[in-house]
């Protein structure tokens, strides 16, 4: 049987996602949790909709997990949600278990990742108890010349000045939306949506948007940027603690495995 697994939860004292050995992350408090709830004879192996680095939260972080159905409890998945946030720690929440669909998977059967950027650039918006999810910016930001740059990087195109090159991965993206505004407490806060995202795509595109909003570059150097393919001379990658995974999203049920075939398929 084929879970899929919905959750949330605060990366501040999370090395990522990705499980790594003799550090704390996501990924292994949830297959630790799986494992033991489930009583499974191995540990239950998982894949998440976009693997968050150290730092980075989640409201809407969707799972997939192949398990033995006879290990399920009384073949009803939406059990499992209440008794594994009995183990799990109170930084990670499970909100929906359920059997997925025939062709389901977290990964490549996404349509589009939605992150949250959020930034207080005013003392006066400065919350002790909000730290650990926003960033404090010593300036005050111009959201119009940073929504008019962030228009230029909307598209499929090769992201290499945003993103950590890794051998033989492409950089090719589609950008679905880029843009701020601000919200009922004043905060600068970034909404971006792509089919996929490469390593740190999100943070430096947030960074090179920043300079932009502070004055200290031209809205034009953010085309300029995209055209070099190239992280030299790149804005810097900004702190992850700023950074919400909220939102994933899926075809209809008909459309799961042509999706995830199209997904598979190298970008060029």
């Amino acid at each position: 049987m084929r879970l899929r697994i919905d959750l949330a939860y605060d990366g501040t004292d999370f090395r990522g996602w990705a499980a790594q050995p003799g550090l704390r992350t996501v990924q292994g408090e949830l297959v630790a949790a799986l494992t033991t709830v489930l009583r499974a004879p191995e540990a239950v192996a998982v894949v998440c909709a976009g693997r968050t680095d150290a730092g980075v939260h989640a409201r809407g972080q969707v799972v997939h997990a192949d398990v033995d159905p006879l290990l399920v409890p009384d073949d009803d998945p939406s059990r499992l949600a209440r008794r594994l946030n009995g183990v799990l720690p109170p930084d990670v929440r499970v909100r929906r278990v359920a059997e997925a669909p025939d062709g389901f998977d977290a990964r490549f059967g996404a349509l589009w990742r939605r992150y949250a950027y959020r930034v207080a650039d005013d003392v006066a918006l400065l919350d002790p108890l909000a730290r650990h999810q926003v960033l404090a910016w010593p300036r005050p930001l111009d959201l119009d010349a940073m929504n008019r740059a962030g228009a230029l990087l909307v598209g499929q195109h090769d992201f290499a000045s945003f993103c950590k090159q890794r051998e033989g991965a492409t950089t090719i993206r589609t950008l679905l939306e880029l843009s701020w505004i601000r919200d009922a407490d004043g905060l600068a806060v970034a909404t971006v949506v792509a089919d996929a995202f490469c390593h740190s795509m999100v943070r430096a595109l947030v960074g090179a948007l920043l300079a932009v909003g502070e004055g200290r570059r031209e809205v034009q150097w953010v085309g300029e940027l995209l055209a070099a393919r190239a992280r030299k001379g790149a804005a810097a990658v900004v702190h992850a603690h700023g950074l919400t995974l909220e939102e994933v999203a899926y075809p209809s049920d008909g459309e799961l495995v042509a999706r995830a075939e199209q997904t598979r398929a190298k970008r060029v």
